[in-house]
Formats: C-alpha cells, structure tokens, sequence
C-alpha cells in the first residue's frame, strides 16, 4: 500500500482524511457558482412576481368565497319559498276536502 501523503485534495469517494471535521472544505466551481447566482435572480424575481400577484389572487379568492356565499343563500331563501308555498298548498287541500265532506254531507 502507499504509504506517502498524497497532495492532492481528497475526492467524494475517497476522502483525504476520515474525520469531517479534518477534510476539506468543498468549494463550488465557477460555474456552479454562476448557475447558483443564476437561480437565485430567478428565484428571487419569481418571488417578486408571486408578491405582486398575491393581492389579485386574494380578491380573486374573496370574489369567489361571495360567489359561493350569496349562492348559498339564494338556495336557502328558495328552500324556505318552497316550504312556504307547500304549507299553503296543504292548507287550501284541507279546505277544499272539508268544503266536499260539508257538500257530501248535505
């Protein structure tokens, strides 16, 4: 086996020395650091555009909540019409069956 130190700087697989504290310190190549600059502009503009397009995504969702709510009572307010139109529907069938007993009766 080599015994003597080898100068240059360990790799992934073969690390210099075992103990992380003791390896190298990894530093990313030019171009890792040009395609992180890269991504972190287009990251950080993406988050500019997310923010201005936050207040229209809430009025859009607000909209759609009043949509959903007045919906929801225009089906309650016919709910309450048809219950009030079948009760008086009853009340004229009870009526007209005691006007033909009265008139079967006579």
């Amino acid at each position: 086996m080599n015994t003597r130190k080898l100068r240059t700087p360990g790799t992934i697989d073969r690390p210099l020395h075992h103990d992380p504290m003791n390896q190298a310190p990894m530093t990313p190549s030019r171009i890792e650091q040009t395609a992180r600059t890269s991504d972190a502009m287009a990251s950080h503009q993406n988050r500019n555009h997310e923010m201005q397009l936050m207040p229209e995504a809430l009025a859009r969702a607000h909209m759609q909540q009043r949509l959903y709510e007045a919906e929801h009572e225009r089906r309650a307010s016919r709910l309450i019409a048809a219950r009030r139109l079948q009760r008086r529907a009853e009340r004229a069938s009870l009526r007209a069956r005691r006007a033909l007993a009265l008139a079967v009766m006579q």
